[in-house]
């Protein structure tokens, strides 16, 4: 079964130039601080501070998923996906939340089109191509990155397509400052010493990451939540429970009190509101494997040329094959 895409985006091309790609005059700034936190100077975070607002949706983002001009039910089903493939491939966190960061951006200045929901999966596939070229050591081949229950299989050259639609529409800055930009630094304020310092960038990291997908979050830039995420954890530190959140502030020039208390204060709501939930029962999982009668021309999909990746599995998949609305 395959699924036509006549009505495909009309611009995935790029005509980027070279030298307009390249020449930008935006920060130098890293996703993850690279550094000691005690040898970080607080010049450094402010600058991040100063830039965060580059990048990420405007202020209107989120009233259009109020407004429901923007589905949140299909943002929460692309980013869930992202996860699922980030904890497949052990991506590391920031991987993931720069999937969802260029998701978002690109969301906030196109509009996919009104059809079913490929669009959506094949956005989510370039965006973690794109985050993961970035920041993993070892990427997939585009074939076997789309894992873990994508409903459509994109052929590799629709998605790099995509992936230059999607650099043009961030302007080709993918070196994004992220809340990863700022908890080291803030776990230090917490914990000067260093004794609980692993405890609380880890815990933060899973903070962020399990809150990922609600749509709450986009109101409140990369600073805030790092913060939040950090005072969220040092709850769990009997020596580290008593830091003030009002006082946050103060741990470097341009944060938000405001932001910062009300980002804090919708994680402790989430994470109590998980906490009553019981979890799942887990039952064992019963794999059955299909084998359809195919032609022998038919192997550009049999295990013996698939790469040395986990298997991935095809059945229940639609094929879209950027081709098809061409030879039709």
């Amino acid at each position: 079964m395959s699924v036509s895409c006549s009505d495909r985006f009309t611009d995935l091309l790029c005509g980027e130039d070279s030298d307009e790609v390249f020449s930008g005059d935006s920060p130098a700034c890293s996703s993850e601080l690279d550094t000691p936190a005690s040898c970080i100077e607080e010049s450094s975070i402010a600058s991040f501070i100063e830039h965060e607002r580059n990048f990420v949706p405007g202020c209107d983002y989120l009233a259009r998923f109020q407004s429901q001009s923007l589905d949140a039910s299909a943002r929460e089903e692309a980013v869930a996906w992202i996860l699922k493939v980030q904890a497949f491939y052990n991506f590391q966190p920031l991987t993931a939340y720069l999937t969802v960061n260029y998701l978002d951006r690109f969301l906030y200045s196109r509009r996919l089109p009104q059809t079913s929901g490929w669009p959506w999966q094949l956005l989510a596939v370039a965006c973690l191509s794109l985050a993961a070229k970035m920041e993993e050591p070892l990427v997939p081949s585009l074939l076997d990155l789309q894992v873990e229950g994508a409903k459509y299989i994109f052929q590799p050259k629709t998605i790099r397509r995509m992936e230059l639609l999607v650099l043009t529409v961030l302007d080709w800055r993918l070196r994004s400052v992220t809340p990863f930009s700022f908890i080291d630094f803030f776990a230090y304020k917490v914990d000067p010493t260093g004794t609980f310092f692993g405890f609380l960038i880890s815990k933060a990291r899973d903070i962020i990451l399990s809150n990922i997908k609600e749509a709450s979050f986009l109101e409140y830039w990369p600073s805030s939540i790092a913060a939040a995420a950090i005072l969220c954890a040092a709850n769990d530190i009997p020596n580290l429970s008593l830091v003030n959140p009002e006082h946050a502030e103060l741990w470097c020039n341009g944060l938000s009190r405001e932001k910062i208390l009300g980002c804090y204060r919708l994680m402790q709501e989430l994470i109590v509101d998980n906490g009553r939930r019981k979890p799942p029962k887990i039952l064992p999982q019963l794999r059955v494997r299909i084998r359809p009668r195919t032609r022998s021309s038919d192997s550009s999909l049999s295990s013996s040329s698939s790469p040395p990746y986990k298997r991935r599995k095809l059945n229940n998949c639609l094929w879209v094959d950027d081709d098809k609305g061409n030879s039709e």
